[in-house]
């Protein structure tokens, strides 16, 4: 990063240390005061994500990878794509979990490296909590592809607080860049012969 917002600290974290996961590394900004999660790591490989967030004032930034797409061009896709990769995102704990999904806007930005292309989404919905209330969102995306899966960093709060800080979560989007060329090289890699043993 050149440069980083006034009262921000800078995220850089590989993702896919497991042999499970085809690695990538994430950077973004985020918050000072935030408290950041980063995957855990145990023998059967690597589980959870990326994020950061004051989770007590409902502010979050989360890392989502959506292998299912594959590598695509994210500028040529429809609102159809991004409302999909959105909705995997905020449903992983379940699909009864929101109503009401929208994206509200879109807009193709460039940077980083080899000029990678990411669509910034502005969206809103209502999450459906397990104590029965519904507690409207809004939140800034950024989206893009390499390696061969899609990623989203999502940022979201609740409405109430979206004039307060919903430019904090599009400078969060905006910061957003995640590289997956070389890094083959981060993933422990086990080899399995015909007498059982692994390399």
């Amino acid at each position: 990063m050149s440069s980083l917002p006034d009262g921000f600290s800078p995220l850089v974290e590989v993702w896919g240390k497991g042999k499970n996961r085809s690695p990538l590394l994430v950077n973004f900004a985020h918050p000072s005061t935030w408290v950041v999660t980063l995957p855990s790591q145990d023998v059967n490989g690597e589980d959870g994500t990326i994020q950061a967030g004051e989770y007590a004032k409902g502010d979050t930034a989360t890392l989502f990878v959506y292998p299912d797409p594959g590598s695509v061009k994210v500028s040529e896709q429809p609102k159809s794509f991004y409302e999909d990769c959105l909705i995997k995102a905020i449903s992983q704990k379940g699909a009864n979990v929101y109503q009401d999904f929208k994206v509200t806007r879109t807009e193709v930005v460039k940077g980083g490296y080899k000029n990678q292309e990411y669509v910034l989404v502005d969206f809103k919905y209502t999450l459906l909590t397990g104590a029965g209330f519904e507690v409207e969102r809004k939140g800034v995306a950024s989206i893009t592809s390499v390696g061969n899966s899609v990623q989203v960093l999502w940022t979201a709060t609740i409405a109430a607080r979206f004039k307060k800080i919903g430019t904090d979560l599009r400078l969060i989007a905006e910061s957003f860049r995640v590289y997956a060329d070389g890094l083959d090289l981060l993933v422990p890699v086990t080899k399995e012969f015909d007498d059982g043993f692994d390399l």
